[in-house]
């Protein structure tokens, strides 16, 4: 019940902001210290309280206050989307292949372990252990 309010004050509040923009041609934008985006909630209410009109700005979330502060101001929402990155596909690398690189490398694990020098043994057994995960997704794809 609460939340139909807030979303009916909230469409009130836009309408009526819409109507005194129209009344107003000429409203000055003030000078943020920051972007409008990446201002606390508890700085969007100070500038919000500033915008006649507006009631129960103490009970919004930022999410709320965000569209009223920029089409009070018009100001254009200058977010661009987000551009999705193309994933690299790696090349497939057969099961065979893996297996004689994990031969190898136990040939140097045991050729470390003689040495006696354990943080290289242990290096090369996390990647052993790599070899052997990437086999089964291989084998599984």
């Amino acid at each position: 019940m609460v939340e139909e309010i807030t979303e009916t004050v909230t469409e009130e509040t836009k309408e009526e902001i819409k109507e005194e923009a129209q009344e107003k041609p000429a409203v000055k934008v003030p000078e943020f210290k920051k972007p409008l985006d990446k201002m606390t909630a508890i700085e969007l209410r100070e500038v919000a309280l500033e915008i006649p009109g507006v009631a129960g700005v103490h009970a919004m979330k930022k999410e709320e206050l965000l569209p009223i502060i920029k089409e009070y101001y018009g100001i254009a929402d200058k977010t661009p989307e987000k551009v999705k990155k193309k994933k690299v596909q790696k090349q497939a690398v057969s099961v065979h292949e893996l297996k004689a690189k994990m031969a190898q490398l136990r040939g140097k694990r045991e050729a470390v372990r003689a040495g006696k020098e354990r943080k290289q043994t242990d290096i090369l057994r996390r990647r052993i252990n790599r070899l052997k995960k990437q086999t089964r997704k291989a084998v599984q794809g």
